[in-house]
């Protein structure tokens, strides 16, 4: 009964659209009032309560270091680097889209923010080239959710804290997968070039000369991650403390360096930071407080049951996750899911062998598709916006790209030395 109605209440609330947050909020509260004797008032108390986290800082830190290196000049010369080494190769504008959105990745953490800050300026520029604008906007909107993967990323954070896995150790097993992602992207965006005509973005082969000199113009921006991961590293501060790092080394570099943030843009980043995270923090402890009710239920022993009777066997239950976690991402955002489900998953899988950082991996991976995947996709959504193309032609030329993605997450899934080497080197 208590299930039915938390269950029930959550999907009648998505159905007629009402916000994730306050789904769950609501969710919970009729299930407490209806179906037990708890205070209504532990929502609340749960909901602030799992905010007062260290770690948890590091998401707002790491939201407006993305968002003053967008405003700061940063963007435009990770472009310039990604134009010298793809932009000759047939299709040449969307593989600088690819490349410079895994730059972006790699200092922003966030997967919508990387497709605002290069699918602004590369979606009106590949349609100016005669690009279809459904196809423009798909490569940015796929190419952002490599921002969730390649370090520094938020999902990686918010997973590190509920699991209780080293977020250190997260970042570095997300390079690789990232990357590899990237490369299917590049591959799929090259074949659909080929066949559309899609001509390079220079006449010239490739220039190492060219390559040279964009990477020192862009020295600055390229050294965001290097600090950030060399100083978690190396026992110089913390992730949450290396978030606070790169928000002032972002502000350094774009004020007096690139000279490119006024004090204006300064204010506007500090204002459409605490926007943001005002709301990533009302979906957190809403979402806390729902999973605190599932696991008073025992709903997720029950769930971890049925998967354990489904099967002892790893290749199945991670097959069973995979295909849940993509139907989860067609509807529930990411924070929201990994708050909800990690307390759920981690401990079935961690039972049949499957480490927890290979794990959080998957998992973020699987979730980052759910950025391109209709009814959600968030990522189509701000690729449509920036890019002023209808949300119908994304869907219809996200699907190739979708399916390329899909595709590395069953290697990412069966190939565990990809999320584990790298790790591994620093134990």
């Amino acid at each position: 009964m208590t299930v039915a109605l938390l269950f029930g209440t959550l999907f009648i609330c998505l159905l007629i659209g009402v916000p994730i947050a306050i789904s769950l909020g609501v969710s919970a509260l009729v299930a407490i009032y209806f179906g037990s004797t708890l205070p209504l008032d532990i929502i609340t108390q749960k909901a602030f309560t799992s905010l007062d986290s260290f770690p948890l800082l590091a998401i707002p830190f790491f939201m407006l270091a993305g968002i003053l290196m967008g405003k700061g000049g940063v963007s435009k010369r990770l472009l310039d680097l990604a134009t010298a080494m793809v932009g000759w190769m047939t299709g040449g504008l969307s593989m600088v889209t690819i490349v410079a959105c895994m730059f972006f990745a790699a200092i922003s953490g966030s997967g919508p923010a990387t497709v605002a800050a290069i699918g602004g300026f590369m979606i009106p520029a590949m349609v100016a080239k005669k690009y279809d604008g459904g196809f423009a906007a798909a490569v940015s909107a796929s190419a952002g959710s490599i921002g969730v993967i390649i370090p520094p990323s938020i999902p990686f954070v918010l997973y590190g804290v509920i699991g209780s896995v080293s977020v250190g150790s997260l970042f570095l097993a997300g390079i690789i997968p990232g990357l590899l992602i990237g490369a299917g992207l590049m591959i799929t965006s090259y074949i659909l070039s080929k066949k559309n005509g899609y001509k390079p973005e220079q006449v010239k082969k490739f220039n190492f000369k060219g390559v040279w000199k964009a990477t020192s113009d862009a020295k600055w921006a390229l050294l965001i991650p290097v600090i950030i991961l060399g100083g978690i590293y190396g026992g110089i501060f913390s992730p949450t403390e290396a978030a606070v790092v790169a928000v002032v080394y972002a502000l350094i570099i774009g004020k007096f360096v690139y000279k490119e943030l006024t004090w204006q843009s300064i204010f506007e980043s500090f204002r459409e930071a605490v926007i943001i995270n005002a709301t990533t923090m009302i979906i957190i402890g809403l979402s806390v407080s729902f999973a605190y009710f599932m696991t008073l239920e025992q709903i997720p022993n029950d769930i971890s049951g049925f998967l354990t009777e489904l099967s002892s066997s790893p290749v199945i239950i991670l097959i069973a996750i995979n295909i849940l976690l993509l139907i989860v991402g067609m509807f529930i955002d990411t924070i929201s899911a990994l708050v909800v489900l990690t307390p759920i998953l981690l401990p079935i899988v961690t039972a049949v062998g499957v480490d927890p950082i290979h794990f959080g991996v998957i998992l973020v991976a699987n979730l980052a598709i759910g950025f391109i995947t209709p009814p959600l996709g968030v990522n189509l959504f701000v690729a449509s916006s920036v890019g002023k193309v209808k949300f119908e032609r994304i869907v219809r030329a996200i699907i190739p790209f979708m399916i390329s993605m899909i595709i590395c997450l069953i290697v990412i899934t069966y190939v565990p030395e990809l999320s584990l080497w790298l790790p591994g080197l620093f134990e």
